[in-house]
């Protein structure tokens, strides 16, 4: 980085909020919709659905966007479990919103006092958020909600590693 090139910029958007919170780390793009039921492995917090696009990677702790929920009621029950198991994603981001995913991050916010926040993200800042940023999820009441991204990189300020492939 030089002076005339400051390097990675960040990258703000509104999103709505679904359930309210706050969260912080490396983006996951899911290519698909996913069922947490039958879909992923609460105690680890990997996807086990075989015949998902992304198979084997780890939710936890990370900034998952997801096209939306798929399938099962069940998946709101997963996400609350994920939550007290400390192996939920640090937020979820969706293209199209999911009652089912909000109820269960509402949920496990009452029963274990830990937010996972869950907002809804217009289809064209969406697109613009790869595997490998890093992001902040700031989810507010109704559509004050802010999505906040860095590509590749650790956030200014921020202590830790970036995100990885």
């Amino acid at each position: 980085m030089t002076e005339a090139d400051p390097g990675p910029v960040e990258r703000s958007f509104r999103a709505r909020t679904l359930a309210p919170g706050a969260g912080l780390g490396p983006v996951l793009v899911l290519d698909e919709p996913l069922s947490f039921w039958g879909g992923v492995d609460s105690a680890s917090g990997r996807v086990i659905d075989g015949r998902h696009p992304q198979f084997g990677e780890a939710l936890t702790g990370r900034i998952v966007l997801l096209p939306g929920g798929r399938g099962s009621s069940s998946s709101s029950s997963v996400l609350a479990e994920m939550v007290r198991a400390r192996t939920a994603p640090a937020a979820l981001i969706l293209l199209r919103a999911d009652p089912i995913l909000a109820l269960g991050a509402v949920v496990a916010s009452e029963l274990y006092g830990r937010a996972v926040p869950v907002v809804e993200l217009a289809e064209e800042p969406y697109r613009t958020v790869d595997t490998g940023d890093v992001a902040a999820v700031d989810a507010v009441s109704g559509d004050a909600g802010v999505v906040r991204v860095w590509p590749g990189l650790t956030p200014p300020g921020r202590a830790g590693p970036g995100a990885s492939r």
